[in-house]
């Protein structure tokens, strides 16, 4: 834990920092190994490039032996005030991203002068790159999803609901020994498809010729896993095949230039201009990717507008799609480690359109 707030320490130096309130629980959880989920009330960690950390936290919480010095309080103490003891009001304060306007507001209006800035990055930055025990986690994660894939597309039949499959998925992830879900589990059939967070009915019913679109994840000690993939129930037309082909190559274009050190606008301008040149950028508008760890959707992207390049430990979605209102939509996803030497793919199922039900 030590190293990984060493990281964020010399990410505070280099914005000129000297102190930074980390409110998100899940980053928390990451610097210190402690979990609290506080609801409403009043959580932070205060880190200063210093060295001198405070863990701030209400009486209710059940935690003991931090290693850091601990700020306790209550509902009824003046929580503010309790935080203006403990920060250098004459100083920039960085602030994370999920530190409640409830919170930082009166904060400002009670230390005008103090100058506060979005210093989440200083954290979010450092999640981004995992390390050996994160990624063999998530690699294991990635596998539960990919086994869970093969069985649903072996359930797949004609007649059954949407419901009814993302049911079957939750129901393999949990005998699987998941935790829980990295979102609500999406399974779209025929035009649902083109609505690109579609909830699952539990009376649209599967009709032969429509797409399948799976979406699904899970938690796997802490951490989790993404993948999407299109199928077909019973039969595929021409026009559905060559956009399902596609959207293949648009996904395998993008991940046979990641590396070290590519840019990852020039990654998404690999899916980008594919489709673009075949006639269908009206239909995909959303970048190329998400990355993925504690969180399904973590700081850092693959877009147009992102000119950061890739580092090896870092894990992230590539997803293409093509949506048509109204007929269909094709979307396939992979989760992808950058290594020293290039990339790894940590999702195994075929990508080619397949025949269900």
């Amino acid at each position: 834990m030590n190293e990984r707030i060493n990281r964020v320490l010399a990410k505070m130096e280099e914005k000129g920092l000297t102190q930074l309130i980390v409110s998100d629980p899940l980053s928390i959880r990451f610097l210190t190994g402690i979990m609290v989920n506080p609801g409403e009330r009043l959580y932070a960690l205060l880190l200063r490039t210093s060295g001198k950390h405070t863990l701030f936290l209400n009486y209710l919480y059940y935690v003991s032996d931090t290693g850091f010095e601990e700020v306790w309080f209550s509902d009824m103490d003046d929580q503010i005030g309790v935080l203006m003891e403990h920060i250098d009001t004459e100083s920039v304060l960085g602030i994370d991203k999920t530190w409640p306007a409830r919170f930082l507001i009166p904060l400002q209006e009670r230390c005008p002068q103090m100058k506060t800035v979005w210093g989440s990055d200083c954290v979010d930055g450092v999640r981004a790159v995992k390390n050996e025990e994160e990624i063999a986690i998530m690699k294991e994660a990635s596998v539960i999803n990919d086994s869970v894939m093969e069985k649903v597309s072996a359930f797949i039949k004609e007649g059954m609901t949407e419901k009814e499959i993302a049911d079957f998925i939750d129901s393999e992830f949990f005998a699987a020994g998941a935790s829980g879900l990295s979102f609500d589990t999406i399974v779209c059939f025929g035009p649902n498809a083109a609505d690109q967070h579609h909830t699952p009915s539990d009376t649209r019913t599967l009709k032969e010729g429509e797409c399948v679109l799976i979406d699904m994840g899970c938690v796997w000690k802490g951490y989790c896993s993404d993948m999407t993939r299109t199928f077909y129930c019973k039969s595929v037309d021409e026009e559905q095949k060559a956009i399902h082909d596609l959207v293949r190559t648009a996904v395998e274009k993008a991940e046979s230039v990641i590396k070290p050190g590519v840019r990852f606008c020039d990654i998404d301008a690999q899916a980008r201009d594919l489709i673009d040149e075949a006639g269908y950028s009206e239909y995909w508008k959303i970048r190329l990717g998400h990355f993925i760890g504690q969180e399904d959707h973590e700081y850092g992207d693959v877009s147009p507008i992102n000119k950061n390049v890739a580092e090896p430990g870092m894990i992230f979605s590539i997803e293409p799609g093509i949506y048509i209102e109204g007929k269909y939509g094709v979307r396939i996803e992979d989760l992808v480690l950058v290594t020293e030497e290039g990339h790894v793919l940590l999702n195994a199922v075929d990508k080619k359109w397949k025949i269900v039900g």
